[in-house]
């Protein structure tokens, strides 16, 4: 994931393209976006599933899509007593921040 390279800068390999599609794919459902963007939010960076559920979907689903996030790695989990904690992975969305900017860079 680190070694993704930015569209600007040479054709992505196959590789690379499957990788990237992946993380897009998993942010492309509002759900698992509004997700990971109340993880980030969330006070230090960091909840339990309990605090980030209220999306509009069954707790089954709301468990689907923080899944299919980890999965993706977009998400860090962390089992902490009967509870699971989730952050988003920093190396993963700066790895998605490079794919971007400097293709958003060029004129």
């Amino acid at each position: 994931m680190n070694r993704m390279r930015a569209l600007s800068e040479r054709p992505l390999n196959s590789e690379e393209a499957e990788a990237a599609a992946e993380l897009f794919k998993a942010l492309g459902d509002p759900i698992r976006l509004r997700l990971l963007s109340a993880i980030a939010s969330h006070k230090d960076g960091e909840a339990c599933v309990c605090d980030i559920s209220n999306v509009g979907v069954s707790q089954p689903t709301v468990s689907h899509h923080l899944r299919r996030l980890r999965e993706a790695g977009l998400l860090i989990s962390e089992r902490r007593g009967t509870w699971i904690y989730y952050r988003v992975d920093p190396a993963t969305l700066a790895a998605m921040g490079r794919i971007l900017s400097a293709a958003s860079a060029k004129p």
